[in-house]
């Protein structure tokens, strides 16, 4: 049986997911599909918001890829300066896919590598003056843009999904 929980002024409502249940639960009735019922609404909001979060940032002159970068920078207080290591490793890239970021980002003003002082053999990634004003503008935007998505939600609801969605993901990814 399908749980179509969600309801608008006293009224259950389907949604894509419901539809796509049904459908396998009259293909293959011996199947629980109750996994979709989560997952695949995880994975549809991440599509259906997606679009709008690139435009946000395109609006920048940046993608999501290069977002990120300056961000987490940004995020990593005063200086605002990292090693590549600990950019690729907060980012979960691969060195390579990195480099290519950086280069854009640096061409564009936004960030700068420096010698490390203590070994002229590392590097540090630097955020410039630019590269910080448009890390907030962006993000300021950008969580303007995703609370226009949860707005059907109460606050109650929003701190609900937030703590279901922590536990979810802790007990999958082991960071608790």
């Amino acid at each position: 049986m399908i749980d179509v929980a969600t309801e608008h002024d006293g009224q259950a409502i389907a949604d894509h997911v419901d539809r796509l249940r049904a459908q396998w639960a009259r293909e293959l009735p011996d199947l629980d599909t109750e996994p979709m019922s989560i997952l695949g609404r995880a994975k549809r909001l991440s599509n259906l918001v997606s679009p709008s979060i690139e435009a946000t940032f395109a609006a920048f002159d940046l993608d999501r890829g290069e977002f990120d970068v300056i961000a987490t920078l940004r995020r990593s207080g005063p200086p605002y300066r990292l090693t590549p290591t600990e950019l690729y490793t907060s980012l979960m890239l691969s060195s390579g896919g990195l480099t290519h970021r950086l280069d854009r980002l640096e061409k564009a003003g936004l960030i700068r590598r420096e010698k490390a002082p203590r070994d002229g053999r590392s590097v540090h990634v630097v955020l410039t003056r630019e590269g910080i004003v448009r890390a907030e503008e962006a993000f300021r935007a950008d969580m303007a843009n995703e609370l226009k998505f949860l707005e059907p939600l109460s606050a109650g609801e929003r701190q609900m999904l937030a703590a279901l969605l922590r536990k979810l993901i802790a007990s999958i990814d082991g960071d608790s």
